[in-house]
């Protein structure tokens, strides 16, 4: 029970296909790297002179800089991207003019045809296999170079058809607009999964971009680069050498590869979504945040109303609602919330070890909403929220092991020497052995301690600091990055998704 990179392709496949796309020729990733920031000024000096107010000519600037953006990161493959904005666009204009009879068909017809491509490049090969298993044949594995962002953008399609069926969302959207929203750069390689409600509508208003959202803008790209181009990448390393060869470690340093791991997904992709974010607002535009603190999250489903907020809230609204959500008994609850983890866990990629991360999500929110009526009960103490925490962070950290293991063998490993052979006298000498790699882990971790509150004041603080101090700020982050990185810089997790 193998797992490749990403989804089923070879892991020399998607790792070249990275490097060549993604990092610059110094190996730094494209968002981090002084090369992208170099392009961006540029392009951002041209955007300020089109303006929000001409909204045509900026629109088109906007999604012309984007396509080529698609095009370094796919090379031919962008032209699926292009097609399926003409076809979505078409045929949801049609649904929506049709008979109510007819509507539903149409949907269904536009939810195939966005979802062919995805389930082409992404699972084919992983059928290839299930079918080489259960009838003991040896079809070869087709050599598939699966789109770097297909997820995302066929996710984005498919919620504006549904919301339009569901007369949820009923402005008339132009071929440039919806063009502008499926392809904007800043959510293209990774997200966060955007509704048309949220950025369409700004695509219509006429106001000028204020000092506030670029200063709010500046603050989140430097905070993703902290996050992703410092705490990610170098903690990455060692986590790398744990899960390579878990037998090779103690069980102490197994337990630290998988708590490393647990900060490095979270520093990786919220690190993005911060400079994607951070990004949309330099040009004006104000998307929802896409994590909230989700390690400190006292029992998994708080988890995951903080965590990959884009995303879960996507599975909630257009698979658990329509399997039946809540509405058909407390049995049928459970199924569907274990159902809507089991596809959560399988469009992460096309392995046996992401659906059993999806199974272990599903089994605890179905434990947590079955014992909810008993545990609210307990008494809300400081030792009941501290248990409540650790337990929570132990299970998550647990089903993480499984999601980055390459293999089911390879997992139990890793937890099998965390059981068998933790010792606390390792503690001391691990933190004298690697004493960058600890204070990141403990800064990582100690970040998310910080209440909303505090959070919003150093917010606060920078945006309303003199431009000396916030320019400052932004060289040291960039220097952090540029001591720190190393040569074997992690390619964005969540981009092979």
């Amino acid at each position: 029970m193998t797992q490749p990179a990403g989804a089923m392709i070879s892991t020399s496949d998607i790792s070249s296909r990275l490097a060549h796309f993604l990092t610059t020729a110094d190996g730094s990733l494209l968002f981090c790297s002084i090369e992208f920031m170099a392009t961006f000024v540029v392009f951002y000096a041209i955007y300020s002179l089109i303006g929000k107010k001409r909204r045509t000519l900026m629109m088109i600037y906007v999604a012309t800089f984007s396509l080529f953006f698609a095009y370094k990161a796919n090379g031919a493959l962008m032209l699926l991207l292009p097609t399926t904005v003409l076809i979505s666009w078409a045929l949801t204009n049609k649904m929506k003019k049709s008979e109510d009879g007819k509507r539903r068909a149409w949907l269904i017809l536009i939810i195939i045809l966005d979802l062919l491509p995805l389930l082409y490049y992404k699972y084919t090969n992983f059928f290839i296999e299930i079918v080489n298993e259960a009838v003991r044949s040896n079809f070869s594995p087709l050599s598939i170079a699966l789109p770097i962002g297909i997820s995302f953008y066929t996710f984005q399609a498919i919620s504006y058809s549904v919301d339009v069926y569901r007369k949820k969302f009923c402005e008339e959207v132009s071929l440039l607009e919806y063009l502008f929203y499926i392809t904007f750069f800043p959510l293209l390689l990774a997200g966060p999964i955007t509704r048309a409600d949220t950025l369409i509508p700004q695509l219509k208003q006429e106001q000028k971009i204020d000092k506030g959202s670029i200063y709010l803008g500046l603050w989140l790209i430097i905070q993703g680069l902290l996050k992703k181009g410092l705490i990610a990448d170098y903690i990455a390393q060692f986590n790398n050498w744990i899960f390579e060869d878990p037998a090779s470690y103690s069980g102490f340093e197994n337990a630290v590869g998988a708590v490393g791991y647990t900060l490095q997904i979270y520093c990786d992709f919220s690190g993005y979504s911060d400079i994607s974010i951070g990004i949309a607002a330099l040009l004006g535009f104000k998307l929802k945040e896409n994590f909230n603190f989700p390690y400190r999250s006292l029992n998994l489903t708080e988890f995951w109303h903080r965590w990959h907020i884009s995303l879960s809230t996507w599975f909630r609204d257009y698979v658990y609602i329509p399997l039946g959500g809540n509405r058909k008994g407390k049995a049928r609850t459970y199924l569907n919330n274990f159902i809507t983890m089991l596809v959560a866990g399988l469009w992460h990629g096309a392995s046996w070890m992401f659906i059993i991360w999806g199974a272990l999500h599903g089994v605890g929110l179905v434990a947590h909403k079955f014992l909810k009526t008993w545990l609210d009960r307990i008494p809300n103490t400081l030792i009941v929220r501290s248990a409540s925490w650790l337990l929570t962070f132990a299970y998550v950290t647990v089903a993480w092991v499984f999601f980055r293991a390459s293999s089911l063998d390879n997992a139990c490993e890793v937890l099998s020497r965390i059981g068998h052979d933790f010792h606390w006298n390792y503690f001391i000498p691990f933190i004298q052995a690697r004493p960058e790699f600890s204070i990141f882990i403990a800064v990582g971790l100690g970040g998310q301690l910080i209440n909303e509150k505090a959070y919003n004041w150093m917010a606060d603080k920078f945006i309303h600091s003199p431009w000396i101090i916030k320019l400052l700020i932004f060289i040291i982050a960039v220097q952090l990055v540029i001591n720190f990185s190393q040569g074997n810089v992690q390619p964005f997790i969540y981009s092979q998704f």
